[in-house]
């Protein structure tokens, strides 16, 4: 789990808030990224890989036109350290796990998910969420950034009594070189 910092998330709470449940169930239902491990944690998924085996091939989806100059901002300013010229994001999402919510100890090996940075910004969550980078459990405040580990052992439990809903998002150097850990060019 490494710290990337403070965020200032200024309106984002309420944008948030504001979306209608058939919005959530109709993109949930919809999602690219159905997962066992995920358990019953719903997603707006905005951006996603085209396969699961090249992070430099990924896709729009339908409500990215909506909230690309909402969500920028915030993916710009949690990544602003690594100071790559061009930088990319694959997959950018919501993510919200309900009261009593999991999801399983697992490591994302698919070959798509081994290079980018993943970056989780809190926006709800409560004292009673747990998440699991091997070896230990972490709190991830509200208005903080944070790359995990998605390589090692990670999990979430909400013990708590609210939602928790990140936004979670990958972030790649776009001019790093091709060697032995990553796919053959596009």
């Amino acid at each position: 789990m490494r710290p990337l910092g403070p965020i200032e998330l200024g309106l984002l709470p309420e944008w948030i808030a504001a979306i209608p449940e058939d919005v959530w169930s109709r993109e949930n239902e919809q999602k690219p990224n159905r997962f066992e491990v995920l358990d019953k944690t719903e997603h707006i998924v905005f951006k996603f890989v085209e396969g699961l085996d090249d992070w430099r091939r990924s896709y729009e989806r339908p409500l990215w036109n909506e909230w690309r100059d909402r969500l920028q901002p915030y993916l710009d300013a949690a990544t602003a350290a690594y100071g790559y010229a061009r930088g990319a994001f694959p997959r950018i999402m919501l993510a919200r796990m309900r009261p009593g919510g999991v999801i399983h100890p697992h490591i994302d090996g698919a070959p798509a998910a081994r290079w980018p940075h993943k970056i989780h910004i809190p926006i709800f969550s409560n004292a009673q969420v747990g998440f699991y980078v091997e070896p230990e459990w972490y709190h991830l405040p509200v208005g903080q950034a944070f790359e995990v580990n998605n390589a090692g052992v990670h999990a979430v439990r909400n013990d708590g009594d609210c939602d928790r809903i990140h936004l979670i998002f990958e972030y790649y150097d776009v001019d790093q070189p091709i060697d032995d850990r990553t796919p053959s060019s596009p």
